[in-house]
């Protein structure tokens, strides 16, 4: 695999979001997957929607020129919260890479790009939702996120910048 280098995201990338929203939905059963529709649903928009407001963030890991994983966040307020809300100040995370991709470190990297941006930024922590049976649990606790509550088949984990001396 070639080298991996990881920027922020071109307003002309944007729209990568949509293929990378997708990539983040787990599917336990991936013999059959959900229908890339799904991303149209309100409770998966909401991460896309109109994305470059102010407190939206995106980072992308780029092999030979070709965009291959996207972490980002945003702040989600008003009627449509993101499953992993916690309150208005704290942004939400997300990342994904396509499949031939992962299990590479590049996912971690991005993370840990990520947690360093928003830590310089001066948010106080971020958070997530994940499902409990997702492989990526693991790597979200050894970048530093917590379990803060458990929610039918997802946990809430909150990255703690105050709490943390990383990044």
């Amino acid at each position: 695999m070639s080298e991996y280098i990881i920027r922020e995201i071109k307003d002309s990338e944007i729209y990568l979001l949509k293929d990378f929203i997708y990539e983040a939905i787990f599917q336990k059963d991936e013999d059959t997957p959900l229908p890339k529709s799904v991303i149209n649903q309100p409770d998966v928009r909401v991460y896309i929607e109109d994305f470059g407001k102010p407190d939206d963030l995106c980072l992308v890991a780029e092999i030979d020129g070709k965009v291959v994983g996207a972490v980002w966040t945003r702040i989600l307020s008003g009627e449509v919260k993101g499953y992993g809300n916690i309150d208005d100040k704290t942004p939400e995370f997300a990342v994904s890479l396509y499949k031939g991709y992962r299990g590479k470190g590049i996912g971690t990297a991005l993370m840990k790009s990520m947690l360093k941006l928003l830590k310089d930024c001066g948010y106080k922590k971020t958070s997530l939702a994940v499902q409990k049976d997702n492989y990526a649990v693991k790597m979200y606790k050894n970048v530093g996120f917590e379990v803060v509550k458990e929610i039918e088949e997802e946990y809430l984990m909150v990255h703690d910048f105050v709490k943390s001396d990383q990044y």
